[in-house]
């Protein structure tokens, strides 16, 4: 719960440092899986199924029937990187380390049973072995917790993004609106419990994350924005003018030659992402 408190999505892992096997209604993806998945589905299921999928810091899901049961199964706290808008550099032997020692810039490092994972401010698409020793985890992916870690943490750098082939085409930008969209305020939010300020700092977060991907990632950049910051509205009694804010989103991704439609749909399936999953 103080994770989560802490917008960290979380979920339980078993023995084996994976996610609990799926529920008979969830198996072999017959529910057609979560929201916010690779192939969006409908998968509403209360219980911790579909790994990362399923990470969340609702409380009232967190302390269900469902999820009780499963950590009381659980050893182990997995978390979604993406979900918080960070990305774990997974180091698993001393030649990885030594490597990420001369070629990285410093942040947090957290220590784990076979070498240590570096933790940078910002989300990008995960990938296993982009070089020997070395996994990337952030969205579509989980990390087991292991503590809050060491040292302060930076920006996403490019050498970490250069880890990972571009995952979208985004061909130079046509004839797109460029307009500048509407800036949120309580006017649209009537029903939103948070103040202007705490919106707005989330919001410059997720814009920022964006513009820090001009060669690649954008789009991912744009997806975990747009599911970190619905996220934090699903307790509010709305409407909280989330529209508003995907605009801001999708103009941002658009600005840094995200094609339009791919934008709108980074955005969109973030935000279902998110509501979906306290739905």
């Amino acid at each position: 719960m103080a994770l989560a408190d802490g917008h960290l999505p979380v979920l339980p892992l078993g023995a084996d440092k994976r996610p609990l096997g799926n529920c008979p209604d969830c198996a072999d993806l017959a529910c057609g899986g979560r929201p916010n998945m690779k192939t969006p589905g409908p998968c509403v299921c209360p219980w911790p199924c579909h790994g990362w999928a399923a990470a969340t810091t609702n409380p009232t899901v967190l302390a269900s029937r469902q999820w009780g049961l499963a950590w009381r199964r659980a050893r182990a706290i997995g978390y979604h990187p993406g979900g918080a808008l960070v990305t774990v550099v997974d180091l698993d032997n001393a030649d990885a380390m030594a490597w990420a020692r001369t070629a990285l810039p410093p942040t947090t490092i957290v220590q784990t049973t076979r070498g240590e994972h570096w933790i940078y401010r910002g989300a990008m698409r995960s990938a296993n072995k982009v070089r020997p020793g070395v996994d990337i985890k952030s969205l579509m992916a989980y990390a087991r917790w292991l503590g809050p870690g060491t040292g302060p943490i930076t920006a996403l750098p490019p050498a970490v993004l250069a880890l990972v082939k571009r995952e979208e085409s985004t061909p130079a930008r046509a004839a797109v609106d460029s307009s500048t969209p509407t800036r949120w305020d309580r006017s649209v939010a009537t029903g939103c419990r948070h103040t202007p300020a705490f919106v707005q700092a989330g919001l410059e977060r997720g814009l920022d994350n964006i513009r820090a991907h001009p060669e690649q990632g954008a789009g991912t950049a744009a997806y975990g924005a747009a599911r970190f910051l619905a996220a934090r509205h699903t307790a509010c009694p709305g409407p909280c003018g989330l529209d508003t804010i995907a605009e801001e989103l999708i103009h941002a991704a658009i600005a840094v030659d995200v094609p339009a439609s791919y934008a709108r749909r980074c955005v969109t399936n973030g935000m279902n992402a998110a509501l979906g999953a306290v739905a």
